[in-house]
């Protein structure tokens, strides 16, 4: 009886806050999905008509949505390539003893800690400028031509900036899990005539696999809603080249004022990132239980 009692009143002290939390979730939901149903543009307020699933057919036979589709998947495997590439050699480099370690690994991670927003416009105009950036400079040193990158190779562009800013967080994921590796097995390896890449593939890499796996669900379920390094350096542009789900619902809601389509196009993006978020954590927990 004490029991159900305590449950009873640990319950109601819960629901405030579940209740906001849901309120906080659900509300804007409905609301999205109300206005996916609708004819509505912010140019013509009063003039909503009801169009039904009108919205989503549109967006979803529009060009620019297959176009924002597959940018999206070539700028979440970029990412994830670079990533957990470099993420692994730089754990392995990092965990060396080395003198000033401690500075060394704070450096790293250091990006990471930098907002969206102001990481684009430093490589928007110190790095990638075609005639003042970094890159440029470098290129003249050697007799190129400077390279236009925004221009030219906007999606990548968008890919490195994004990287550059994900890949601390992959490092110090794959570090802990590196730290964790039992000397002895490798220990045991190296007895046996174990070279370092036999070490490497057999013994490290396995058991940083469950990081790895870790590493790639928290990464894409934010990839996939990546905003400000768009915005802050190609806006999307040239045409269609650099625009993501996200920026193309920016771009119908707020450019072309049609909240209808935008929403509708919110919640295909919405039900996307739970599919993908799904699979991931299946794979994740799979993992886990291996």
């Amino acid at each position: 009886m004490a029991t159900t009692h305590t449950r009873r009143t640990a319950r109601l002290m819960v629901s405030p806050s579940v209740i906001l939390l849901l309120a906080w979730m659900i509300i804007p939901l409905g609301m999205t999905i109300y206005f996916s149903l609708l004819r509505y543009n912010l140019l013509s307020p009063g003039t909503e008509t009801w169009t039904g699933l009108d919205n989503y057919y549109y967006f979803l036979t529009d060009p620019s949505f297959f176009a924002a589709l597959s940018n999206t998947l070539v700028l979440v495997l970029g990412v994830l390539l670079i990533t957990v590439i470099g993420g692994i050699l730089l754990a392995l480099l990092l965990d060396q003893p080395m003198f000033g370690q401690g500075i060394v690994r704070i450096l790293v991670i250091a990006p990471f800690f930098v907002m969206p927003t102001v990481s684009a416009l430093v490589w928007k105009n110190m790095f990638m400028n075609p005639v003042n950036g970094l890159f440029a400079w470098i290129a003249k040193v050697f007799g190129a031509q400077p390279f236009d990158f925004l221009a030219h190779a906007p999606l990548f562009s968008i890919i490195l900036i994004v990287a550059w800013a994900w890949l601390p967080f992959a490092t110090l994921i794959l570090l802990t899990a590196l730290q964790s590796l039992d000397q002895d097995q490798m220990e045991a390896a190296e007895m046996d005539g174990a070279g370092t890449l036999s070490k490497f593939f057999y013994i490290t890499l396995p058991h940083m696999s469950r990081a790895i796996t870790v590493v790639i669900l928290i990464q894409t379920i934010f990839l996939l809603s990546i905003f400000a390094e768009i915005l802050v350096t190609t806006n999307g542009g040239p045409g269609t080249e650099s625009t993501n789900i996200a920026f193309l619902v920016y771009s119908l809601s707020l450019l072309q004022f049609d909240v209808g389509g935008g929403s509708a196009g919110g919640i295909i993006a919405v039900i996307l990132a739970n599919i993908v978020a799904i699979f991931l954590v299946r794979m994740v927990g799979k993992n886990l239980e291996a």
